[in-house]
Protein backbone atom coordinates (compact mmCIF):
# COMPACT_ATOMS: atom_id res chain seq x y z
CA UNK A 1 0.00 0.00 0.00
CA UNK A 2 1.64 3.41 -1.28
CA UNK A 3 1.54 6.24 1.16
CA UNK A 4 -1.15 9.13 0.57
CA UNK A 5 1.23 11.60 0.47
CA UNK A 6 2.99 9.80 -2.42
CA UNK A 7 -0.19 8.72 -4.04
CA UNK A 8 0.31 11.84 -7.13
CA UNK A 9 1.52 12.83 -9.77
CA UNK A 10 3.98 15.52 -9.34
CA UNK A 11 4.18 16.31 -12.73
CA UNK A 12 0.50 16.54 -13.65
CA UNK A 13 -0.06 18.36 -10.45
CA UNK A 14 2.79 20.97 -11.27
CA UNK A 15 1.56 21.67 -14.63
CA UNK A 16 -2.24 21.92 -13.16
CA UNK A 17 -1.18 24.26 -10.35
CA UNK A 18 1.05 26.46 -13.07
CA UNK A 19 -1.49 27.06 -15.41
CA UNK A 20 -3.95 27.79 -12.68
CA UNK A 21 -1.18 30.38 -11.08
CA UNK A 22 -1.00 31.89 -14.43
CA UNK A 23 -5.03 32.07 -15.50
CA UNK A 24 -5.14 33.39 -11.55
CA UNK A 25 -2.25 36.30 -12.27
CA UNK A 26 -4.18 36.95 -15.68
CA UNK A 27 -7.55 37.49 -13.88
CA UNK A 28 -5.83 39.55 -11.33
CA UNK A 29 -4.10 41.83 -14.19
CA UNK A 30 -7.60 42.46 -16.11
CA UNK A 31 -8.97 43.88 -12.60
CA UNK A 32 -5.64 45.53 -10.93
CA UNK A 33 -3.68 46.29 -14.20
CA UNK A 34 -0.96 48.27 -12.20
CA UNK A 35 -0.63 45.97 -9.60
CA UNK A 36 3.01 43.56 -10.22
CA UNK A 37 2.40 40.01 -9.46
CA UNK A 38 4.29 36.79 -10.25
CA UNK A 39 4.11 33.29 -8.83
CA UNK A 40 5.91 29.94 -8.35
CA UNK A 41 3.69 26.45 -8.86
CA UNK A 42 4.76 23.47 -6.87
CA UNK A 43 3.19 19.79 -7.09
CA UNK A 44 1.00 21.35 -3.74
CA UNK A 45 0.11 24.58 -5.40
CA UNK A 46 1.34 27.91 -6.31
CA UNK A 47 2.32 31.03 -4.70
CA UNK A 48 1.17 34.48 -5.99
CA UNK A 49 3.86 37.07 -5.12
CA UNK A 50 2.60 41.17 -4.90
CA UNK A 51 1.00 43.61 -3.17
CA UNK A 52 -2.87 42.55 -3.35
CA UNK A 53 -4.66 41.45 -0.31
CA UNK A 54 -5.74 37.49 0.35
CA UNK A 55 -9.41 38.55 -0.27
CA UNK A 56 -8.60 39.71 -4.20
CA UNK A 57 -6.32 36.72 -4.86
CA UNK A 58 -8.99 34.02 -3.20
CA UNK A 59 -11.60 35.58 -5.59
CA UNK A 60 -8.84 35.57 -8.45
CA UNK A 61 -8.14 32.18 -8.09
CA UNK A 62 -11.88 31.17 -7.98
CA UNK A 63 -12.66 32.94 -10.69
CA UNK A 64 -9.92 31.41 -12.84
CA UNK A 65 -10.59 27.72 -11.72
CA UNK A 66 -14.01 28.53 -12.90
CA UNK A 67 -13.41 29.49 -16.23
CA UNK A 68 -10.65 26.93 -16.98
CA UNK A 69 -13.22 24.52 -16.13
CA UNK A 70 -15.42 26.45 -18.70
CA UNK A 71 -12.40 25.78 -21.11
CA UNK A 72 -10.73 28.62 -21.52
CA UNK A 73 -7.38 27.16 -21.30
CA UNK A 74 -5.87 30.68 -22.94
CA UNK A 75 -5.15 32.01 -19.87
CA UNK A 76 -3.05 29.25 -18.78
CA UNK A 77 -0.38 31.34 -20.77
CA UNK A 78 1.22 34.30 -19.70
CA UNK A 79 4.15 36.33 -21.50
CA UNK A 80 5.98 36.72 -18.30
CA UNK A 81 6.56 33.13 -17.47
CA UNK A 82 9.87 31.61 -16.75
CA UNK A 83 9.39 28.68 -19.10
CA UNK A 84 9.88 31.63 -21.83
CA UNK A 85 13.35 33.20 -20.70
CA UNK A 86 14.66 29.71 -19.45
CA UNK A 87 14.06 28.31 -23.35
CA UNK A 88 15.68 31.19 -24.46
CA UNK A 89 18.45 31.65 -22.17
CA UNK A 90 19.29 27.81 -22.65
CA UNK A 91 19.29 28.28 -26.37
CA UNK A 92 21.54 31.70 -25.96
CA UNK A 93 23.90 30.18 -23.81
CA UNK A 94 24.46 26.83 -25.98
CA UNK A 95 24.82 28.95 -29.09
CA UNK A 96 27.56 31.19 -27.45
CA UNK A 97 29.09 28.28 -25.99
CA UNK A 98 29.11 26.67 -30.05
CA UNK A 99 30.61 30.45 -30.66
CA UNK A 100 33.66 29.84 -28.42
CA UNK A 101 34.10 26.02 -29.54
CA UNK A 102 38.26 25.99 -30.40
CA UNK A 103 39.07 28.81 -28.93
CA UNK A 104 42.01 27.18 -26.82
CA UNK A 105 43.21 28.26 -23.67
CA UNK A 106 44.60 31.92 -24.93
CA UNK A 107 43.02 34.58 -22.98
CA UNK A 108 43.57 36.61 -26.83
CA UNK A 109 41.66 33.87 -28.26
CA UNK A 110 38.66 34.41 -26.38
CA UNK A 111 38.35 38.09 -26.67
CA UNK A 112 38.67 37.91 -30.38
CA UNK A 113 35.84 35.68 -30.38
CA UNK A 114 33.41 37.36 -28.51
CA UNK A 115 31.60 39.29 -31.25
CA UNK A 116 30.82 36.37 -32.55
CA UNK A 117 29.24 34.55 -29.28
CA UNK A 118 27.21 37.40 -28.96
CA UNK A 119 26.04 37.55 -32.43
CA UNK A 120 25.16 33.98 -31.71
CA UNK A 121 23.58 34.29 -29.17
CA UNK A 122 21.54 37.00 -30.40
CA UNK A 123 20.29 35.34 -33.27
CA UNK A 124 19.26 32.15 -30.73
CA UNK A 125 17.36 35.04 -28.71
CA UNK A 126 15.44 35.89 -31.95
CA UNK A 127 14.80 32.96 -33.19
CA UNK A 128 13.84 30.80 -29.94
CA UNK A 129 11.67 33.56 -28.88
CA UNK A 130 8.41 31.86 -30.64
CA UNK A 131 9.66 28.86 -28.75
CA UNK A 132 8.88 29.50 -25.17
CA UNK A 133 5.39 29.81 -25.38
CA UNK A 134 4.93 26.46 -27.49
CA UNK A 135 6.55 24.74 -24.66
CA UNK A 136 5.15 26.42 -21.89
CA UNK A 137 1.43 25.16 -23.38
CA UNK A 138 2.60 22.00 -24.21
CA UNK A 139 5.23 21.14 -21.57
CA UNK A 140 5.21 23.32 -17.97
CA UNK A 141 1.35 24.21 -18.14
CA UNK A 142 -1.80 22.40 -18.43
CA UNK A 143 -4.96 23.86 -19.46
CA UNK A 144 -7.54 21.28 -18.06
CA UNK A 145 -7.17 21.22 -14.14
CA UNK A 146 -8.75 18.27 -14.42
CA UNK A 147 -9.44 17.38 -10.59
CA UNK A 148 -7.97 20.37 -8.90
CA UNK A 149 -9.63 22.09 -6.12
CA UNK A 150 -8.79 25.10 -4.22
CA UNK A 151 -8.21 23.85 -0.50
CA UNK A 152 -6.66 27.46 1.31
CA UNK A 153 -4.83 30.04 1.42
CA UNK A 154 -2.06 31.22 3.88
CA UNK A 155 -0.85 34.76 3.66
CA UNK A 156 2.62 35.31 4.85
CA UNK A 157 5.24 38.82 4.15
CA UNK A 158 8.97 37.43 3.90
CA UNK A 159 12.05 39.53 3.67
CA UNK A 160 9.06 42.59 3.09
CA UNK A 161 7.32 40.93 0.21
CA UNK A 162 3.75 39.79 0.59
CA UNK A 163 3.13 35.68 -0.99
CA UNK A 164 -0.45 33.95 -0.80
CA UNK A 165 0.42 30.55 -0.89
CA UNK A 166 -2.64 28.81 -2.50
CA UNK A 167 -3.14 25.61 -1.45
CA UNK A 168 -4.34 22.61 -3.81
CA UNK A 169 -5.54 19.37 -3.82
CA UNK A 170 -6.62 16.61 -6.53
Amino acid sequence: MSHPSLDFHPISRVRRNHGLEHATINVLNKKYPNVRMGGVSTPFGFTIIGEIDSETVAEGAIEALKRLRAGESSLTQHPNCGTNFAVSGLMAGFAAWLGMLGTGKKQGDKWERLPLAVLLATIALILTRPLGPIVQQRITTAGDPEALELDRIETFIRAGVRMHRIVTRG
